[in-house]
């Protein structure tokens, strides 16, 4: 993984532009910079250079490789520790300084149900020149929640350690601050977690009374959702986050648009999380939101959407599905696609996907665009065909023209046209 963009992604305009959502997507091929976070880790390109506090006492690349293998060992059984749900094992391999940290996130991954947990060291062991004694490892954790032999989600993250007469004993574990989707939850946050048989709902200790609400709008939700699974079938669990204004600024690397009400963000392992804003989501705005965050879910390609040009179509199938089966004439962000339109819309649907920094009714605006282009291709050609064509552009990456001819046997230019004058006869 080396691209990233946050690509913004509003769901309604409602009272104080509420309930507005962000879709966060890697783009491995399409050369966009990444949003890079302060002290983002990203794979080491080599092994790293070695130094040693006696440069006198061995081989350093062996003494090293050693050092690195006698980590993994440590990290082994305190996976297995954790697994087991042994807190006294799995703060046995760490100095006394690092158990609080530990045992906060001992706890909250027991809540989400850690079924797969595993650690692999990347790299050699550098010395930390500022921290006489300590070396820092990285480390590949894997993992998978509620669900037995998924396919685990990766992350990756600094480890520091101590030499204790050949013993290494875990000194810390630093926030993994990746470049591509930023720090999870479960690593500096304390969690409280309901979960259901298709969705897990975590958020902060603060928040717990909301939890059995928020679950049974997810589950709700879910089942909405596993009807616009793209590739194969749904996802094995929906895992979705519920974040306070700390935690909102500080979970997957923050920084979103002040109209953001939420988001999804692919982890890795085909898996996506979702985290919804509690002071973005009006109560009467939630189930549309997780309808459209969970279709998010189930419907994109683990390796991100092809870019820009295809953000119509991603959206508006989340914003289809997020209406719930409503009529048009009642989805509420017609206003503000009636303003878009009136305004000076160019007519191009690749071009809707608006700026983070855009007004909230132009965001809404471009959301009611694509999904008011979606809603006519499914009153033509009905639900499955329109999933076809989107699989085809979305995770074959075949062009709009060929998959359109392939799919809807006409030409894209055409419809695209009957989509446009759709879309300007509603807004007249």
């Amino acid at each position: 993984m080396t691209d990233g963009l946050d690509e913004a992604a509003p769901r309604r305009i409602r009272p104080l532009w509420t309930v507005l959502t962000l879709v966060v997507l890697l783009l491995i091929t399409c050369g966009v910079p990444a949003a890079v976070l302060t002290a983002a880790i990203r794979e080491p390109a080599g092994r790293a250079v070695v130094q040693r506090a006696d440069p006198t006492a061995g081989d350093p690349a062996r003494d090293a490789r050693d050092f690195a293998a006698r980590i993994a060992a440590v990290l082994n059984r305190q996976s297995a520790a954790l697994l087991a749900g042994d807190l006294a094992g799995f703060l046995a391999v760490a100095e006394p300084s690092a158990h609080t940290d530990l045992r906060r996130r001992f706890t909250a991954l027991r809540a989400l149900g850690v079924t797969t947990w595993r650690t692999e060291v990347t790299g050699l062991p550098t010395a930390i020149g500022d921290r006489p004694g300590e070396w820092r490892m990285l480390v590949r954790f894997q993992y998978c929640f509620a669900v037995p032999n998924c396919r685990p989600s990766p992350v990756l993250a600094g480890t520091r350690w101590r030499d204790d007469a050949g013993q290494p004993r875990l000194v810390a574990v630093e926030e993994s601050k990746s470049a591509e989707t930023g720090t999870r939850p479960w690593e500096v946050s304390e969690l409280a977690v309901a979960t259901g048989a298709r969705t897990s709902v975590a958020t902060t200790p603060a928040l717990r009374g909301k939890l059995p609400a928020l679950l049974t709008q997810a589950e709700a939700a879910a089942k909405v959702a596993d009807r616009y699974a793209v590739a194969g079938s749904p996802p094995d669990r929906y895992r979705i986050y519920y974040a306070g204004p700390a935690e909102w600024e500080r979970w997957y690397g923050g920084g979103r648009p002040k109209w953001t009400g939420g988001y999804a963000v692919t982890v890795g392992g085909g898996h996506h999380e979702m985290v919804i804003n509690a002071d973005g989501a009006t109560a009467a705005g939630l189930d549309d939101l997780l309808r459209h965050e969970l279709t998010h879910a189930a419907s994109l390609p683990e390796q991100g959407y092809p870019g820009r040009s295809t953000w119509w179509l991603v959206e508006g199938l989340a914003e289809y599905a997020g209406a719930g089966g409503q009529p048009v004439s009642r989805y509420q962000g017609m206003a503000q696609v009636r303003e878009l339109v009136r305004g000076g819309w160019n007519g191009r649907l690749d071009d809707l996907a608006p700026a983070d920094d855009a007004p909230a009714a132009r965001v809404a605006g471009s959301y009611g665009l694509g999904y008011l282009a979606v809603r006519h291709l499914v009153d033509r050609f009905g639900e499955q065909r329109l999933l076809a064509f989107v699989a085809a552009v979305l995770h074959d990456r075949t062009p709009p023209e060929q998959a359109a001819a392939e799919v809807f046997g006409e030409s894209w230019s055409a419809l695209h046209g009957q989509c446009v004058a759709y879309i300007r006869t509603l807004a007249a």
